[in-house]
């Protein structure tokens, strides 16, 4: 779809568009270009520069924005974007969407304040691979649903002249897209989360606890890398060159809770996360998420979420 037919644009003093869509696009502005946003927006904001600076404000917090840094705003707190002061341009891709719940714990490490999610810098290398997943939003977007007709693959972005610095803003479908249908809002929200967990995942370390071992950051991470994985305290005290007992002590100390109970949580945040965004079987996701029994994944999740997983999925997929 185009932007075209979006009921509501996200233009300057504008409603941002409805919280049900996934919206897309590509901007390369000049001075003067500011959207602001009192009520602040109804939906989720990213932001991927890719040239120029870009100043964001959100409540009370303010962050400036270059190339390889993502940005992301939570809905519902005053807004106002801008090309940054003294900047000649703003070169970057956006996003609207309902943020999935997964994406929260991805981004709390990065949190500025009021809402603001500030990560950078992404590792250089990963830069592309960030941007070609915006592209992939921007194709699955666009596409119609048609068995017939695939999304166009992710390919070059319109002429220079088209998104030339301080030029017209666009509104057209060259450089603007609407999912609309459960199929083609999967497969956006699928690209961007691509990007947010890149962006995320490589960015800078978020300041640690003083005395906080090495070894258990990197343990952190190989349960994190593959939470499905039939870890325990032997294996990962092995990874990371500990005795079983040291590791565990160690653990237990710096970090307030035990190998296997960080484990677990991990676990229930991965099944969480594809309960939102999979049609995997309760008991497929409880396999894949390195739970057993069925019976037991299902008792911890209702512990942990509140509601059973097959009720968490219905509430966090209403599109469904």
């Amino acid at each position: 779809m185009s932007a075209d037919e979006l009921s509501v644009a996200a233009a300057p003093g504008n409603p941002s568009p409805p919280p049900g869509l996934v919206v897309a696009g590509h901007y390369d502005q000049g001075p003067g270009y500011t959207v602001s946003r009192p009520g602040g927006a109804d939906s989720w904001l990213f932001t991927w520069t890719t040239g120029g600076r870009g100043r964001l404000r959100q409540g009370g917090t303010e962050v400036r924005t270059g190339p390889g840094e993502l940005v992301a705003l939570a809905p519902g707190v005053r807004q106002l974007y801008s090309v940054a002061p003294r900047a000649r341009h703003w070169r970057f891709w956006w996003a609207h969407c309902r943020a999935r719940a997964s994406w929260l714990g991805w981004l709390r490490p990065y949190e500025a304040g009021d809402g603001v999610y500030l990560v950078a810098p992404v590792a250089a290398g990963l830069h592309g691979r960030v941007e070609s997943a915006f592209l992939r939003l921007l194709a699955d977007a666009r596409w119609s649903g048609d068995p017939a007709a695939a999304p166009r693959p992710p390919g070059a972005l319109p002429p220079p002249g088209a998104l030339r610095p301080g030029g017209p803003r666009p509104h057209c479908g060259e450089t603007v897209a609407v999912a609309h249908g459960a199929l083609t809002t999967e497969l956006a929200l699928g690209a961007l989360e691509e990007a947010v967990l890149l962006a995320t995942g490589t960015a800078r370390a978020a300041p640690t606890a003083p005395g906080i071992d090495v070894r258990l950051l990197r343990a952190q991470a190989v349960i994190a890398a593959d939470p499905g994985a039939a870890h325990t305290v032997a294996s990962l005290a092995a990874a990371v060159a500990l005795s079983p007992s040291r590791f565990a002590h160690l653990f237990a100390q710096q970090l307030g809770e035990s190998p296997m109970r960080a484990l677990r949580e991990t676990r229930l945040q991965y099944a969480a996360r594809l309960l939102e965004s999979s049609d995997l079987a309760v008991e497929r996701v409880a396999l894949t998420s390195g739970f057993a029994s069925p019976f037991h994944f299902n008792r911890i999740f209702h512990r942990r979420y509140g509601v059973p997983p097959g009720a968490y999925r219905a509430a966090h997929r209403p599109h469904r």
